[in-house]
C-alpha cells in the first residue's frame, strides 16, 4: 500500500492526532490552536486535505488515523533513501553515523535489531 506523502506541518498535526486519537475535531482545534498556533480553519482544512489523502477519517466528527506514526516514519526514511542515497540503505547509514555519537546502548539496540532480521522476524 502506497502511504501518502505527509508534509511538515501536517506531520506535527498528525502527531497530535496519533497520541490523541479517537479525538473530536473539535478538540483538534483547541489543542493546535494552543501548541502550533493554529487558527479553527486552519486545522479544518488540514483534516480536510489529509482525509482526502486517506491519512485519516473524520467520521461524525471524530478523527482516527488511516495511516500509523510507524508507516509515516517508515515512508518518509524509504524516500530519503531512494532520493538521497540512490537507494543504498548502507550509504544511509554510513551518512547518518559519520558524525553521530552513538551509545553502547544504541548500538547494542541496532544489533538486535540486525539480529532479529537476520532471524526472519521485524
Amino acid at each position: 500500500m502506497e502511504i501518502p506523502k505527509i508534509f511538515e506541518s501536517e506531520y506535527r498535526f498528525c502527531l497530535i492526532m496519533w497520541e490523541s486519537e479517537p479525538i473530536t475535531a473539535a478538540e483538534l482545534v483547541k489543542i493546535c490552536q494552543k501548541r502550533l498556533g493554529w487558527k479553527r480553519t486552519t486545522t479544518y482544512t488540514v483534516i480536510k486535505r489529509l482525509e482526502e489523502r486517506g491519512v485519516l477519517k473524520n467520521e461524525n466528527g471524530t478523527v482516527t488515523s488511516l495511516v500509523s506514526k510507524d508507516e509515516a516514519q517508515a515512508s518518509e526514511i524509504d524516500e530519503l533513501v531512494k532520493k538521497k542515497f540512490e537507494g543504498s540503505l548502507p550509504a544511509f547509514v554510513a551518512a547518518f553515523t559519520k558524525h553521530q555519537n552513538i551509545s553502547e546502548d544504541e548500538l547494542d539496540e541496532i544489533q538486535s535489531m540486525i539480529d532479529r532480521i537476520r532471524k526472519g522476524g521485524s
